[in-house]
């Protein structure tokens, strides 16, 4: 499956405290057809850092990314909102260390990035298709990842903090099209005890209980009350029965859940790529997030490698010979190939079963036949031409000619008895019945040919 990149169709911003700084932050979100996130500091000089697993360079008490001196905190709310409305191509421009806490979740980010829209590159995102479930634990946490098979990204996340006032809860989410509703509202939490020690160490000085929810395990005495209202700027502070600081209502009774989904969304936009499959997290948090990110990562990198398609050669094809006919005007003995088993927008799928009946074999190489280059080009060629064809309704009253053929390389021979397969991608849309290709022939799972064309359909002329 392809995705396209998308940026945003205009500049937009929030602005807002950052949660540990406390100091006002200005975020604004500019279009790019880089095909990256990046994130600029705007009161440093030189300050570029790509959104990317390789430049984290902390996860304490949220995600941070940085390349030399400049860093960027707590960016999982604003990737987890560009992830749900499949932007993938941004520049961020920031002037401070760190991103606003708003009201603890993605509400405000998701509101603003939805109103000002978003807009289709020519590129494809990068896609991970899990075909098989794989596992990961972080041994450093204990955290547990399984991925399962899932025609798009999915989401369940289990938390257990063995707390009296926090029980053992879940979250899902289906599709991406429930983040606006599901997601996004759910607010950052903490426990008390926690809160205490980021207080004694100077630290969240734009924390609140407007941007947080804060579970109370143990009764406060007065004086903590009293303590805690004077860090707060609050003229009561107080435990209520359902275990929470003062009046925080929770969004969902499984709000807790529900944000550590929101925050493992937005850490795995750091690997970079899409992530075709059902994600299953046992205690998830921004370290081992980053961890099986960066797993996540190396899979990706291998996917990128050459890799022949996976056939069923056991199914019935999209196309026999006899449909392929009735697409391609070539006959025997110049028609080439055999079947077609993908076909879509952007790529074709199509096997040559190379024997020894060839008419070519009784004078190439008698005694060592080897299928001639020229003839894998050919053949290639003509798979290539089932795609560009498809994208008119009649394809027996047109011609494909072919105006170039870039880069070709042949790599291993090929014999009698193999069975090659073509798979041919578009490098750029097809414009005006142009069409420029990528294609590589396998043998087995080795790349055997590989070549660049660009085609034309042309309609015959009629007497």
């Amino acid at each position: 499956m392809s995705l396209k990149q998308k940026t945003v169709a205009a500049e937009c911003g929030v602005s807002g405290v950052g949660l540990h700084t406390g100091a006002m932050v200005n975020v604004t979100f500019k279009p790019s057809e880089d095909g990256q996130i990046v994130f600029v500091r705007t009161d440093l000089e030189n300050a570029e850092i790509k959104a990317i697993s390789a430049n984290i360079t902390s996860t304490t008490r949220g995600t941070t990314i940085g390349v030399g001196d400049a860093t960027v905190s707590t960016i999982e709310h604003v990737m987890a909102t560009l992830s749900a409305l499949e932007i993938s191509s941004v520049v961020i421009e920031i002037d401070g260390p760190e991103c606003p806490i708003l009201d603890g979740s993605s509400k405000e980010l998701y509101a603003t990035l939805k109103k000002v829209g978003s807009k289709e590159l020519e590129g494809n995102q990068d896609v991970l298709t899990i075909d098989s479930n794989i596992e990961f634990i972080d041994e450093e946490t204990g955290a547990e990842y399984l991925i399962v098979p899932s025609d798009s990204p999915r989401f369940t996340v289990m938390i257990d903090y063995g707390s009296n006032v926090l029980p053992p809860q879940h979250a899902v989410m289906k599709s991406f099209a429930d983040f606006e509703e599901e997601i996004a509202p759910n607010r950052t939490f903490c426990f008390l005890h926690e809160l205490e020690l980021l207080l004694e160490h100077n630290l969240i000085k734009g924390g609140g209980l407007d941007n947080a929810i804060v579970f109370v395990e143990h009764p406060m005495d007065d004086d903590k009350q009293v303590k805690l209202a004077k860090q707060f700027n609050q003229s009561d502070i107080r435990a209520t029965q359902s275990g929470t600081l003062n009046n925080t209502e929770l969004r969902f009774v499984n709000e807790p859940a529900r944000h550590k989904l929101l925050d493992l969304i937005g850490d795995l936009v750091l690997v970079n790529a899409r992530i075709n499959g059902h994600i299953i997290a046992t205690k998830p948090g921004h370290g081992s997030n980053s961890r099986f990110g960066k797993f996540l990562t190396g899979l990706v990198k291998e996917n990128r490698k050459q890799k022949a398609p996976k056939i069923d050669f056991n199914a019935a094809p999209l196309l026999d010979v006899n449909g392929i006919m009735a697409k391609l005007p070539h006959r025997p003995p110049f028609l080439f190939i055999d079947k077609i088993y993908e076909l879509s927008e952007t790529h074709v799928v199509g096997v040559k079963n190379v024997t020894m009946n060839e008419y070519y074999f009784d004078g190439h190489f008698p005694g060592a036949p080897v299928m001639p280059g020229v003839l894998q080009i050919e053949a290639m060629a003509q798979v290539g031409g089932i795609l560009v064809l498809s994208t008119v309704p009649d394809p027996e009253n047109y011609l494909t000619y072919f105006l170039k053929i870039d880069g070709v390389k042949f790599r291993k021979m090929v014999f009698p008895g193999d069975t090659i397969v073509f798979k041919l991608d578009l490098v750029s849309p097809i414009r005006r019945g142009l069409c420029h290709m990528k294609g590589i022939a396998y043998v087995g799972n080795d790349p055997v040919m590989e070549a660049e064309m660009v085609a034309q359909i042309v309609k015959r002329e009629t007497e």
